[in-house]
């Protein structure tokens, strides 16, 4: 008798290969997929939190003073630090490995430590990361970050920052000057943290969610509430003429609008063993 086979070719599966020859050389031919062995099974969820990492953040009162101590170059060595509390973020990994080594490897190398929160629109997020100077609270990435592309991934866009805590690379609202981007090396490596208390629409499918916060809310929400620098109206007619006849210093001024009138800064920063990779408890 010939051998019988567990899963025969039906008439549907002829339909399918005779549709898909049809379709032309161009388009390749996939093979039948396997017939699932538990019938209940779901494919993995792209916001499963699979690994985590921690940020210490603190205020530094003397940090812009002129008569600050000598040596206190670096915010790191705030000479009298106000700690604010941890946060722990959880990453999903499976939906974007790259942006997620990325950051874990500088929080591992604590090359976020001194960063400064240079950035803060209340009711929408703070950012921290900028590329720079570090006597000025910005960052310089390690030499070995992989390059980044899931930024030109569709894929990479799938989730929204919906909730206060939702972690993201962003893109369009990134803050890199022009000359560290146009370093063949460059990596982006700024990222942004929405505040809340609603969602943030205009920064979907534009800036990459690859992260939410686990623990720490509270010391987000205290960010979020410290004023920042806005400047008054005729400052920005003045800057927005400026900027329409080319005039750099337009882009230098700008760079300290919604700046927290306050120095937060990344006291201290690492990573955190997960176990077993789970779906995270509010999706962003």
């Amino acid at each position: 008798a010939p051998p019988s086979h567990p899963h025969p070719i039906t008439r549907r599966h002829l339909l399918l290969l005779s549709t898909a020859g049809a379709a032309g050389a161009s388009t390749p031919l996939h093979p039948l997929p396997a017939v699932a062995a538990d019938p209940g099974a779901t494919p993995p969820d792209p916001a499963t939190v699979t690994d985590r990492v921690f940020m210490d953040f603190s205020l530094c009162p003397s940090y812009f003073r002129s008569d600050r101590p000598l040596g206190a170059s670096d915010l790191a060595a705030c000479p009298d630090p106000e700690p604010l509390g941890r946060v722990v973020f959880g990453l999903y990994g499976r939906l974007l490995p790259v942006t997620v080594a990325n950051f874990k490897a500088m929080c591992a190398s604590e090359s976020y430590r001194g960063a400064l929160v240079h950035k803060l629109l209340q009711g929408q997020y703070f950012s921290a990361g900028r590329q720079g100077r570090r006597e000025k609270g910005e960052v310089s990435p390690p030499p070995d970050l992989a390059q980044n592309t899931e930024s030109v991934d569709p894929r990479a866009f799938q989730l929204r920052h919906l909730r206060p805590g939702t972690l993201s690379l962003p893109l369009s609202e990134n803050d890199d000057y022009d000359q560290v981007k146009m370093d063949p090396h460059y990596r982006n490596v700024e990222f942004l943290v929405t505040t809340g208390p609603g969602p943030c629409p205009q920064l979907d499918n534009q800036n990459i969610v690859f992260g939410t916060v686990l623990e720490g809310l509270d010391v987000v929400t205290t960010i979020a509430r410290i004023p920042t620098y806005k400047p008054a109206e005729r400052i920005r007619q003045f800057n927005d003429l400026a900027k329409f006849l080319g005039d750099e210093r337009a882009r230098i001024a700008r760079a300290i609008w919604n700046r927290p009138l306050k120095t937060v800064y990344i006291s201290n920063c690492g990573e955190l063993k997960v176990a077993k990779p789970s779906l995270s408890p509010s999706l962003p």
